[in-house]
C-alpha cells in the first residue's frame, strides 16, 4: 500500500511592499533563507515543490533543483489565492495527479514539519480542507487541499467567480481549522510582513 500523495505549493510571490519592497523569499533569519527554510520543512513530506512566485521575477529566487517555478493564472486575481490556482492547475496536468496540497507561505521561517502529517489526520472526503490555527488565529495560506475538492478553482478565476482570498474560499468550503499546541516557543504561523516582526523572528532563531 501507498500513502497519499502530497504536493506542495510554496507561496512565494509577496514583494514585502511594507518591508521596502524587498523579496520576502530572500530575506535571511537564523542564517537561512525564508525559501530554504520553509523547503526543509515539507521536503519530507510533499513532493514535488511547487514554487507560487506571482510577480516577482523567478530568476531572482535562486531556485533549487526540487523546486517547480509557475505563474499566477492570467486573469484579474493576484496574491495567494493565485499562487494556490496556479498550483491545482499544475497538479491538473500531471499523469499521477496528486491527493492532496498543501500550501505554505514563504515567510513562515517556523513552518512545523509534522504540519502535513497531522493535517492528512484529520482531512477526509468530508473535510475539503484543513486551516492551520493558533490561538484565535487562522493562516489560510498555511492549509491542506483536497484536490478532488478544489480542482474548479483555475476555471473560476478564469470565470470571475471564485472567492476573492484564501480565507474566503475555505470558509466556502467548510475547512476544518488544525488548532496547534500553544507552546513556549510561539506561534509557528508567524510570518514576515513588517520590520518588527523580521526582527522578532530573527530574535527566535537566535534564541533556539
Amino acid at each position: 500500500m501507498t500513502g497519499p500523495r502530497v504536493a506542495a505549493v510554496i507561496l512565494a510571490g509577496g514583494k514585502g511592499e511594507r518591508l521596502g519592497g524587498v523579496i520576502k523569499a530572500n530575506l535571511v533569519i537564523g542564517g537561512v533563507r525564508l525559501l530554504d527554510r520553509v523547503t526543509r520543512a515539507i521536503a519530507g513530506a510533499a513532493s514535488p515543490v511547487l514554487v507560487a512566485y506571482g510577480a516577482v521575477d523567478p530568476d531572482l529566487l535562486a531556485l533549487g533543483e526540487r523546486h517547480i517555478p509557475i505563474p499566477d493564472p492570467d486573469t484579474e486575481y493576484a496574491g495567494p489565492l493565485a499562487g494556490v490556482a496556479a498550483a491545482i492547475a499544475w497538479c491538473e496536468t500531471q499523469t499521477d495527479i496528486p491527493d492532496y496540497l498543501v500550501s505554505v507561505a514563504v515567510d513562515t521561517p517556523f513552518f512545523p514539519p509534522d504540519f502535513i502529517g497531522r493535517a492528512l489526520s484529520v482531512i477526509s472526503t468530508a473535510v475539503p480542507a484543513v486551516v492551520a490555527r493558533y490561538g484565535d488565529q487562522d493562516y489560510p495560506t498555511n492549509a491542506l487541499w483536497r484536490l478532488a475538492s478544489v480542482r474548479g478553482l483555475p476555471s473560476r478565476l478564469v470565470a470571475g467567480t471564485a472567492p476573492r482570498s484564501l480565507k474566503r474560499l475555505a470558509a466556502e468550503l467548510g475547512a476544518r481549522p488544525l488548532d496547534w499546541p500553544q507552546s513556549a516557543a510561539g506561534d509557528p504561523f508567524a510570518n514576515a510582513n513588517t520590520p518588527a516582526d523580521v526582527l522578532a523572528l530573527q530574535a527566535r532563531a537566535e534564541a533556539e
